[in-house]
């Protein structure tokens, strides 16, 4: 089936879900989430509708509590962090709840107030953590669902916040040592950051900056190399690409892009990946350019070409962590080991 079927199929079958829909059903779960006693399945409820309600987000952003009571269930399980004692239960509980809070930050008409009250901030000691077990993994990858929703919008309000909070040096964390689910989220939004005109100009205006996105991005290409994903390479070699749209960046990148990315390492893992195999055609072309003493990589994409690093990265050197304030899969479900809708990813990776 072709992917335009597959949508109009999928379309289809939303518009049949949405028109069983019971709305005094919905409104009376919204009124529930603001009672402790009946919340819990009002969230597994309302978590499993938000794909075939089209309005959710603006009846649970503008009913009574109902956002209060959504921050409360995430305040609920900082505790559970440090120790990292959070159980699948509590796990399932509070992904049902950002569930909500990504549809929330998916609709056009929520999604300006949710970022002028900061809520993404709230799910940043998530991304912090780094057990490995399954309900702190289906924590950060659901959290990371949330922000994936917000920058695949393409907004550059989206973008200017986002910037000016940490997210930045956490999605590299996570690029390092997540599991491959939550190093694709983390990946895509680096990635959506970049192509941003503010985002490239801002990871390239320092040494630092680009310095700590090339190392990541290195150590993941020789990770790939011993592991292959092409779902996650392609999001690490649309990264490089628009990297080599920034001229010291692209000098940059003609000392320190990895080997495995010139030579035939992964030609078997992009056999049947054509976008991937033109973007790592026109990122080797770029840096050939620059190597030629051609000057700017691409500046019909847009690069900076005027950003000085101060100097190219010498990837040996401990990278410096970037500050604050500087500047897909569908919805599986079953979460951490209970019931759950699942979270649900940017569809575009």
């Amino acid at each position: 089936m072709s992917s335009h079927a597959a949508g109009s199929t999928a379309a289809t079958a939303a518009a049949a879900a949405a028109a069983n829909v019971d709305r005094n059903q919905i409104y009376q779960w919204i009124q529930e989430l603001s009672s402790p006693d009946t919340r819990e399945t009002a969230l597994l409820e309302l978590s499993k509708k938000r794909e075939v309600v089209p309005d959710l987000a603006p009846m649970l952003w503008n009913s009574f509590g109902t956002i209060a009571a959504l921050l409360q269930e995430i305040i609920n399980i900082y505790p559970a962090i440090n120790p990292p004692v959070l159980s699948a239960h509590q796990s399932n509980r509070v992904c049902n709840a950002l569930a909500l809070l990504q549809c929330v930050a998916s609709h056009p008409d929520t999604r300006s107030a949710f970022l002028l009250a900061h809520i993404p901030l709230y799910l940043y000691s998530f991304l912090h953590t780094v057990s490995k077990t399954r309900p702190f993994e289906y924590l950060r990858l659901t959290s990371l669902g949330v922000i994936g929703a917000l920058v695949k919008t393409d907004e550059q309000e989206v973008i200017n916040f986002l910037l000016t909070t940490e997210i930045i040096p956490l999605c590299l964390r996570i690029m390092e040592a997540g599991s491959e689910l939550s190093k694709t989220v983390a990946t895509f939004i680096l990635q959506k950051i970049l192509l941003d005109e503010t985002g490239l100009y801002y990871i390239c205006q320092t040494y630092d900056r680009f310095s700590h996105v090339a190392m990541i991005l290195g150590k993941m290409v020789l990770s790939l190399a011993k592991e292959p994903s092409a779902r996650l390479l392609k999001h690490v070699v649309r990264c490089y690409l628009r990297l080599s749209d920034n001229h010291r960046a692209c000098e940059a990148l003609c000392q320190c892009l990895p080997d495995q990315l010139r030579d035939d390492t992964f030609t078997a893992c992009l056999k049947d990946d054509k976008s991937t195999k033109h973007w790592l055609a026109q990122l080797l072309k770029n840096l050939d350019t620059m190597s030629a003493g051609g000057g700017a990589a691409n500046p019909s994409q847009g690069g900076q070409a005027g950003v000085s690093l101060g100097g190219p990265p010498n990837l040996n050197k401990p990278p410096v962590g970037l500050t604050a304030g500087g500047g897909v899969l569908g919805g599986g479900g079953g979460g951490a080991g209970g019931s759950g809708a699942g979270p649900k990813l940017p569809g575009a990776l």
